[in-house]
């Protein structure tokens, strides 16, 4: 729940480092889940971007297939050199189907959430030739992450880029548990 409350509140602040608002852009579409089993069980798309769950090493030739030439991971060093989470090296992995790889690591003490992991994603967005797979280990800091590149770069508002979030892995907040609804938010600006 900590974790929950943590993730919106960076998420919040990171959009409100921008001063002026992008352009509205019509780009994305509110994703479409897909098969995930080798995707830890969540996989969504929008657009040229995937948002998934830590995918297995079969998934990650699959998703070269499809067209993905970059993978942008969100989860920490402690997490990847881990082996019993993931047990393979998957920037090795990566680059040897020739996709380029950026880590944007996030959460705990040591890799806070920032307007600066923002800028990052779009920068890697923005680079890339082909399809952009985005991932943690579930998807929930991915989806946070992408909430929050769809209202700093694309423009969209809190509650529409939220509808995004939700339709990946975005997850209740345990005060919309509480109190058995969905609750919204505004941008302090």
């Amino acid at each position: 729940m900590r974790l929950s409350y943590f993730l919106l509140s960076a998420l919040i602040a990171a959009m409100g480092a921008h001063a002026e608002p992008p352009p509205v852009s019509t780009e994305f579409t509110l994703p479409v889940v897909e098969a995930a089993q080798d995707f830890n069980g969540v996989l969504a798309r929008s657009a040229h971007v995937y948002i998934g769950g830590q995918p297995e090493v079969s998934a990650l030739t699959r998703m070269r297939s499809l067209g993905v030439d970059t993978i942008v991971n969100l989860r920490t060093d402690k997490e990847m050199t881990d082996r019993r989470l993931v047990p393979y090296d998957e920037q090795a992995e990566a680059e040897s189907l020739g996709m380029r790889y950026v880590r944007i690591p996030s959460g705990g003490p040591k890799n806070p959430y920032s307007p600066a992991a923002v800028d990052q994603l779009a920068a890697a967005i923005e680079a890339a030739e082909g399809k952009v797979l985005l991932h943690c280990a579930s998807a929930r800091r991915a989806s946070h992450l992408w909430v929050a590149y769809l209202v700093k770069h694309q423009g969209l508002t809190l509650e529409e880029a939220m509808s995004h979030g939700r339709a990946v892995n975005f997850g209740e907040l345990p005060l919309e548990g509480f109190l058995g609804e969905p609750i919204s938010f505004e941008l302090a600006r």
